[in-house]
């Protein structure tokens, strides 16, 4: 096994976003809560990334932050070459329109509108074309050809998730964000979810950042981060759902205290499975 703890180096071409120093206080006083406590990581173009850790790690805020969907404290946060922290609202509102797309646990569909409409529902917002040559890609390999005219309540959940999916990659972004997407999925389900999350990377050349609790989820990924009190505390490379228990129940065990770095003792060392 690799024992060389895990030191994001600098941004690099292929980095497709990456933070530094970020932080997020939420409160003030004796009563702040430090979500995220000076992270830095990077995360490849091209590659599935689940980020793990325990409940208040601050793995739900590292992804809202890097998304634009919430404002850091201190720190910067890129999207490619954009500093995502220095936009304003209009600025962050076409960056999360053109250039990022989200999976969410309750798939978010409009119960008023067919698949194939919610699926063409951010480029019909935005007023842009829709490419019917990527459609169709996406149609065939999520498997919802025959299912373009049904309703989301004519679905199976994973059918539904399927459609999130595909409403998320439709206007081609740079990174996709998935928050738990197999949260409300039973297991066959959610592995039919996250075998096509894996496609869209490996056969659609799309990046996945997802965020889950569960080992399994986290296995299809070609990487797992992991924090622990709002700092980076290991990653596990070609992870393996043993592999991701033995770094979580690692995580359980270590005692950092408050406003302290992790270091070569506090942390968990970068895995190869």
């Amino acid at each position: 096994m690799d024992t060389t703890v895990y030191r994001p180096a600098g941004p690099e071409p292929h980095v497709a976003s990456h933070a530094r120093g970020l932080t997020k206080v939420y409160g003030s006083g004796a009563s702040a809560v430090h979500a995220l406590a000076g992270v830095d990581v990077d995360f490849a173009a091209g590659e599935f990334t689940a980020i793990m850790g325990p409940s208040g790690s601050g793995k739900s805020t590292l992804m809202h932050l890097l998304a634009g969907l919430d404002s850091a404290t201190s720190g910067t946060v890129h999207l490619g070459d954009t500093d995502v922290t220095t936009l304003d609202d209009d600025g962050l509102t076409r960056l999360r329109r053109d250039r990022v797309g989200f999976v969410f646990q309750s798939f978010n569909l409009l119960p008023m509108f067919t698949a194939a409409q919610n699926i063409t529902l951010p480029l019909d917002l935005a007023g842009a074309p829709v490419d019917p040559a990527w459609l169709d890609t996406l149609v065939g390999t999520l498997g919802l050809r025959d299912r373009l005219g049904h309703r989301p309540a004519e679905l199976s959940g994973g059918q539904q998730q399927r459609v999130a999916i595909a409403r998320a990659l439709i206007a081609r972004p740079e990174v996709v964000f998935a928050d738990e997407p197999t949260g409300n999925l039973d297991s066959r389900s959610g592995a039919e979810v996250l075998s096509f999350l894996r496609r869209s990377v490996r056969e659609l050349g799309r990046t996945v950042i997802m965020v889950t609790h569960d080992p399994t989820a986290a296995a299809y990924a070609d990487r797992v981060v992991l924090l622990a009190d709002g700092r980076i505390a290991g990653d596990i490379v070609d992870p393996t759902p043993d592999a991701v228990l033995a770094g979580l129940d690692a995580l359980r065990r270590l005692e950092v205290p408050a406003g302290e770095p992790l270091t070569a003792t506090g942390s968990i060392p970068a895995v190869r499975a």
